[in-house]
């Protein structure tokens, strides 16, 4: 069969190229239509009951992720001229198109009790800003004294004060939206440029505003860091150019596939599928890395280059067609998961990977069969020494001292399994950005002066129609409010309850003392002046459903992680739930974007957890068709477990925390590391056949001529991954740092541990009456083409 398509694509390699090019000018066309993703990423699936409920809460009360927070904490900004400025920045930000509301200390109203009219009318506060400091200070020491705000816009503490802004629900998950965020900035920039008042920001909309700004100029940074590593290390290898230009053609070619297929799928960019381009390179590249050395060796014996390149087909086509299998599957796992963004980048990486060994079995050999044959300086690394003493040191390693990397290995898993033991799950809403980052320091900010932005929604279900009417109700929902109140990382509630008691203390002429719910001697006077309130869209709207049954209590809190959050509401929060309302008809339901969040990455994890398993019994049951072995499966699975064995362990012993970013490195990492292990057993295999079934010769042989391919490619995966590390987002260095650590050790225990295991534990007998998949394919055990290998490279002779 491969001799066929070998020469299959030397005779039509023109037609071929054509044929490539023209799917590459349509995905090119196609990529045109790619768009990025501005959607907060639903993790939670749709059927899920908290989603659900969710979906019901916004569709009734509205977005509860959709304001922007500004914060000043700066004592200049009471002095008249300042104060000013504040009020004119407020209203550009009200002038901005989709911008809902404004909020902010110049923008502040107060309820005024009309007494012809027996009712309440919301009033500025400031009409005008006054020039005279004095009559300014003691407005806003009015404004401090309105419970309302406190805790909400004001810091009575220590004059710390909020601007919101709320955005229009149908551009939170569009382009739209950042354009929106950018001309607040703007507006915000130059009253900070005209008074010198530093501004900090936080909300979700800002977070994913700076996300996604941050995002399309890392992915950029990364392709094109991930094309000069590459290619400046095949320089080194192969010392041409001509390599060098044709492997990073394929690979560019596949990039544009990549894009393509976004659009033929219908998928948009995310931050997992925006990583696929550079990832495409660092992966594609040791395909050309094999058949290119593969190349070069079989020119180094014969000098017939047709013949060479025939070879690489041949010999290297089925190796790399199931080891580009395997790194797929690494990826197609994620399909398997309930989570679109997961799916997403499963489907288009794997779909890729497999399109990226079609490009290259074609191209390479196409593409150099019209080149001039590699000179003596472009075959020089098939006799580097040093790299020929590692070989040799290694050979030598396996051969005399195999127990000793039995029990290191044994020392290793034992101390890699104690430091898994110390790994915490834990994530946090805004968690990828660097502790020193303005983000951070800014939402810090907020965590100190204000408990916090993150959006906690409880929603409490009176069991009745028109329920909110009642006192007795509101005492409840009082009584649950003052103790929310009085935790740490919780700020003060809003609710229908707090603009009663509100009305209490305008009823009472802003008395501060007064801001209570009505009592009895009062309720009736304060229920009438209510029942004229007129603002069906505003409060009521917004705190209560259209039945009066349900009340909305809403919540910001601190960013405090998903395991103290766990705690909060289920340990803290719910049982007072059940103290309070445990007796009455009343429901309550905690709901949020905060919530589901951190539902989401637990979801998330135990997703990649399981496609992880899935991965591990696909590849086991590839090895199972290929060597129809049981303990060749076992050894082969054994130097792949290892390195994530090891990598778990440094998250333990670091404190480096398993989220979903550095849950993903496993299944990717193993589905790449077990390339090693294929290409090296594939040789094996050759070896055993041209060797009388000697395992000794067979594992020098394998480790000489496979080592060195092992070595490039292992090079190049771990610097086309570590420049992940460089990135802002602590998931993508996470993902960078640990994936090429990983293969790194990968590379490490399939030179070392993989070749003492089969000359400890395989006989190198064969089964007449067993033929696995291995061997209906002569390429793999082709006895007179490897006799031919690399004769003169092996020190094992026959002494005959």
């Amino acid at each position: 069969m491969w001799y066929k398509l070998s020469q299959i694509i030397l005779k039509q390699r023109l037609i071929l190229i054509l044929a490539l090019f023209g799917i590459t000018g349509f995905m090119a066309y196609k990529a045109q239509e790619v768009k990025w993703s501005f959607s907060l990423a639903n993790i939670v699936p749709k059927t899920d009951p908290e989603m659900i409920y969710f979906k019901e809460f916004k569709k009734e009360f509205g977005e509860d992720g959709n304001i922007l927070a500004i914060g000043i904490k700066d004592s200049a900004v009471y002095l008249a001229d300042n104060f000013r400025k504040l009020k004119y920045m407020t209203d550009e930000l009200a002038n901005i198109s989709y911008v809902k509301d404004v909020l902010s200390l110049p923008s502040l109203k107060r309820l005024v009790k009309d007494k012809e009219d027996n009712r309440f009318e919301l009033e500025n506060v400031f009409t005008d800003v006054p020039s005279d400091q004095k009559v300014l200070d003691s407005l806003i020491a009015y404004c401090q004294s309105l419970k309302f705000y406190s805790g909400q816009l004001l810091n009575t503490e220590n004059g710390a004060n909020m601007v919101l802004v709320t955005i229009e629900n149908e551009v939170m998950n569009s382009k739209a939206r950042n354009t929106v965020v950018g001309d607040i900035l703007q507006v915000t920039e130059q009253y900070k440029e005209h008074t010198g008042i530093n501004l900090r920001y936080a909300g979700l909309p800002f977070v994913r505003y700076i996300n996604t700004v941050k995002i399309k100029k890392e992915l950029n940074m990364f392709l094109v860091f991930s094309v000069m590593v590459t290619g400046f290390i095949l320089f080194l290898f192969f010392r041409s150019f001509k390599v060098v230009l044709v492997a990073l053609f394929i690979i560019g070619m596949i990039v544009v596939w990549v894009m393509g297929t976004l659009a033929l799928f219908d998928y948009e960019i995310t931050l997992l599928t925006g990583l696929i381009p550079p990832i495409i390179v660092v992966i594609g590249i040791p395909n050309a890395v094999y058949m290119l050395n593969k190349y070069h060796q079989e020119y180094f014996q014969h000098g017939d280059q047709r013949k060479a390149l025939e070879t690489i087909i041949r010999k290297i086509g089925i190796v790399t067609l199931i080891t580009n299998f395997t790194t797929a599957v690494g990826f197609l796992v994620l399909a398997f998961t309930d989570i679109v963004v997961l799916k997403e980048f499963g489907v288009i990486a794997g779909v890729n990977i497999l399109a990226t060994f079609v490009v290259s079995l074609i191209m390479i050999p196409a593409v150099f069969s019209y080149l001039k044959p590699p000179s003596s300086r472009h075959l020089k690394h098939l006799e580097f020494a040093p790299l020929d003493k590692v070989l040799t040191g290694l050979d030598l390693l396996v051969h005399r001292h195999k127990y000793y990397i039995f029990a290191a290995a044994a020392i290793i898993v034992v101390l890699s399994a104690y430091g898994i033991s110390k790994i915490e799950a834990r994530s946090y809403m805004v968690d990828d950005l660097p502790e020193e980052s303005q983000v951070k320091q800014d939402l810090k900010f907020f965590e100190d002066n204000f408990a916090g932005v993150m959006p906690l929604e409880i929603i409490i279900d009176t069991g009745t129609k028109k329920g909110v009417q009642s006192l007795k109700n509101l005492k409840k929902i009082d009584e649950f409010e003052t103790f929310l109140n009085s935790l740490d990382d919780v700020s003060q509630p809003l609710s229908v309850v707090s603009f009663i008691k509100a009305t209490r203390q305008a009823f009472y002429n802003d008395n501060p003392d007064k801001y209570a719910l009505p009592n009895n001697r009062d309720k009736n006077f304060i229920f009438r002046y209510l029942k004229k309130e007129s603002d069906q869209k505003g409060i009521s709207k917004a705190f209560v459903d259209s039945t009066g049954q349900k009340i909305r209590v809403s919540l910001k809190i601190a960013d405090i992680g998903s395991n103290k959050l766990d705690v909060l509401v289920n340990d803290v929060i719910q049982p007072k739930i059940d103290e309070i309302f445990g007796e009455t008809k009343m429901k309550v339901t905690i709901t949020g974007t905060t919530l589901l969040f951190i539902k989401g990455n637990k979801f998330l994890i135990d997703n990649l957890i399981t496609s992880m398993i899935i991965a591990f019994f696909i590849i086991a049951l590839i090895m199972a068709l290929l060597f129809k072995n049981f303990k060749m499966i076992i050894l082969c699975l054994i130097p792949n477990i290892i390195p994530l064995m090891i990598t778990g362990g440094m998250m333990g012993f670091a404190g480096i925390p398993l989220k979903p970013s550095t849950a993903l490195i496993f299944s990717i990492a193993f589905g790449i590391s077990v390339d090693d292990s294929i290409h090296f057993l594939a040789k094996y295999r050759q070896e055993l056949f041209a060797n009388n079934f000697f395992v000794p010769v067979a594992v020098s042989k394998s480790l000489r001529e496979t080592g060195a391919s092992m070595i490039y490619t292992s090079i190049i995966l771990f610097f086309g991954f570590v420049i992940f590390a460089a990135s802002e987002f602590g998931g993508t260095v996470a993902l960078g740092a640990l994936t090429s650590t990983t293969l790194l050790m990968a590379m490490l225990t399939n030179l070392i541990v993989l070749p003492a295991l089969l000359l400890r534990f395989d006989k190198g007998s064969r089964d007449t009456h067993s033929h696995p998949l291995i061997e209906k394919y002569p390429e793999f055990y082709d006895e007179r083409e490897d006799e031919e290998i690399d004769l003169d490279m092996i020190e094992v002779k026959d002494s005959n």
